[in-house]
């Protein structure tokens, strides 16, 4: 197995996550849904609004997430990405897909905005990246 890519943004995230967990209660605090649960809904009307632009209006509910299809390759990464309950993707809408997004779209739910610094910390290669692994990598295409 090839060794994890690593980055500048990669090592700043680990460091960030790590000085996080080092604060006693911290983590707590930051996913407890009183925090976590606005930051859910933050992100997920970010999404509506953008994914609602880039898609010409292209939105439905399908799988468990909000599809926003038809958006251009440059605005997500692979295949699609999941902000909030929002689904942003150009033509990749597989049923095994949409499982796979609909796990993230609950990690958003339990994680708010600390998803973000948590995902990237978790690192840019799937097979070691807990957040997709716990998503499915077959559903995912990872493997």
């Amino acid at each position: 197995m090839p060794a994890e890519p690593s980055s500048g943004l990669d090592r700043g995230m680990q460091r960030l996550v790590h000085w996080g967990s080092a604060v006693p209660g911290l983590r707590r605090i930051l996913i407890s849904a009183v925090i976590a649960r606005p930051g859910y809904w933050f992100a997920t009307v970010s999404g509506v609004v953008w994914g609602g632009i880039l898609s010409r209006g292209q939105l439905r509910s399908e799988g468990g997430v909000v599809v926003a299809q038809g958006c251009p390759r440059w605005a997500f990464g692979r295949g699609g990405t999941t902000i909030g309950a929002v689904y942003l993707t150009h033509d990749n809408v597989s049923l095994p897909v949409l499982r796979h997004e609909a796990v993230h779209r609950a990690q958003w739910k339990h994680y708010g905005l600390a998803f973000i610094p948590l995902y990237l910390a978790a690192g840019a290669f799937a097979q070691l990246n807990r957040f997709e692994v716990e998503a499915g990598l077959e559903d995912g295409g990872y493997v």
